[in-house]
């Protein structure tokens, strides 16, 4: 046999091998909530429930983007409440990434790459209160070259989608 074919060989069975040794995951949609769906990852660590919605305006409006903003529940590592968001792109480190509602502001203090997180599970709990009473939420940072951007939320559902996916984890 040519050492091609036997590397060929050993490639697919290393494939085939390893392919049945792979966590199994599956993502299911729970719920589309006006603005917000609930969703749950399933995977053989536990339960990943999460509800996110993407902006409904987007500053500036000639650069579009992927941005999202997520609260999730992760039972195998006993996290609730843990508030995320993406804009899109990767975030500096010079400037404060903002969540604003009313007069109620909250800095996402943990940064990597294109994602923030809120290091504080208490302000995660006064966030997520304000998000239940309120009728938008502005996400304002700032990427690697220092150009500002700001991602408008509606919360219209999110009450609901936060329930559902509380509940889908405990």
């Amino acid at each position: 046999m040519s050492l091609i074919i036997k590397s060929i060989i050993f490639f697919f069975s290393i494939t085939i091998f390893s392919s049945t040794f792979v966590s199994a995951e599956e993502l299911k949609k729970i719920g589309k909530f006006k603005d917000w769906e609930t969703l749950v990852l399933i995977k053989d660590s536990g339960l990943t429930c999460f509800v996110q919605t993407k902006p409904v305006l987007q500053s500036p409006k000639a650069n579009k983007r992927e941005a999202r903003l997520f609260v999730s529940f992760r039972t195998g590592d006993k996290v609730a409440d843990e508030i995320s968001t993406t804009s899109g792109y990767e975030f500096n480190d010079q400037n404060k990434i903002l969540a604003t509602s009313g007069k109620r502001k909250y800095i996402f203090d943990i940064a990597k790459d294109s994602f923030a997180w809120i290091s504080s599970n208490k302000v995660e709990k006064k966030m997520i209160k304000t998000m239940k009473k309120g009728s938008r939420i502005m996400v304002t940072g700032y990427n690697k070259s220092g150009s500002q951007t700001i991602d408008h939320y509606s919360l219209l559902g999110f009450t609901k989608a936060y329930n559902t996916a509380k509940k889908s984890c405990t």
